[in-house]
């Protein structure tokens, strides 16, 4: 099972408040590989199911990003947790 801490590590370092990072590109900072179950949408987001601790998700949150994965597996796209939504009009 991969480990995270390197993963919430960098997203600590990250200054902007929103980047997307391809699958490949999460795998080598955590020098592992991402499970299967990466693949899906429900195992990035940061708001489902709170109760259920996972060490992807507590990265994240620890961190202060809220991810979330991007259509036909391109990544997950990494959103400051404190940054105010654009307004659509």
């Amino acid at each position: 099972m991969p480990n995270y801490d390197a993963l919430r590590n960098y997203l600590k370092q990250q200054t902007q408040v929103e980047f997307v990072l391809s699958f490949a590109q999460i795998e080598q900072i955590i020098d592992d590989d991402l499970p299967r179950a990466a693949q899906r949408a429900s195992w990035w987001d940061t708001a489902r199911a709170p109760e259920q601790r996972m060490p992807q998700r507590e990265a994240c949150i620890a961190a202060g990003y809220v991810a979330t994965r991007l259509g036909d597996n391109e990544g997950v796209r990494f959103r400051r947790a404190d940054a105010k939504r654009p307004r659509f009009r």
